[in-house]
């Protein structure tokens, strides 16, 4: 663009060289020239401009795409998982009321349930669904509560009995949780389930995103 401004500088001026003196002083100098100087400087001025939006506006550009790629990935994301208690007998009773770990993973994708921990972490908004079942003797208590981070959501539970070898429960329940919401199961103190035979199992999936 400078360029082309000292050419048409230099040709207004090679014209004027070449003009008689008294040309020179009874008639304007270079008119049009400086005319389409001042187009030529326009432009630049527009050119900058434009350049100077579309670098401002990259920015937001990657913003946008980023946001449209992880749209893409949580509209295609699949959450479910079953896993049972494992062992060769009871879990429990014990004193206080403690996390019960499903060790035994049957099905997990999008690995949002931890055989560790026992835990259940939302990776996305949405609404889930969940669901508890245990099997048990009659010696202690059947009872498991199913919570929502430090919210007691459901539960399922039977008494002592004597009369009867084995004790069946189970309860499900929808829930709307939030990215990071935390669900696990915990046995109530005094309380025992059996774990031999996957008979007592948490399953999960979700429903819907929202």
């Amino acid at each position: 663009m400078s360029l082309i401004v000292c050419l048409l500088v230099f040709l207004c001026c090679d014209l004027n060289s070449g003009q008689p003196e008294n040309d020179i002083q009874s008639e304007p100098v270079c008119h049009d020239s400086c005319f389409l100087q001042k187009e030529l400087a326009a432009m630049k001025e527009k050119m900058e401009a434009m350049e100077t939006m579309l670098k401002n506006s990259e920015p937001r550009l990657t913003s946008c795409e980023s946001q449209i790629l992880e749209l893409k990935n949580q509209a295609s994301m699949n959450v479910m998982f079953s896993a049972a208690v494992g062992g060769t007998g009871s879990t429990g009773p014990f004193n206080t009321d403690t996390t019960l770990i499903h060790g035994k993973v049957i099905t997990n994708i999008g690995g949002a349930y931890s055989p560790f921990t026992g835990v259940f972490t939302a990776p996305v908004a949405g609404v889930y669904y969940f669901s508890i079942f245990y099997h048990a003797g009659g010696d202690h208590e059947g009872k498991l509560h199913l919570y929502k981070n430090d919210q007691l959501i459901i539960m399922t539970h039977d008494q002592i009995s004597h009369s009867d070898g084995a004790d069946n429960g189970g309860n499900a329940v929808f829930l709307q949780l939030q990215r990071g919401d935390q669900v696990f199961v915990q046995l109530a103190a005094n309380s025992h389930v059996w774990g031999n035979g996957q008979h007592t199992t948490f399953n999960g999936f979700l429903v819907s995103q929202m």
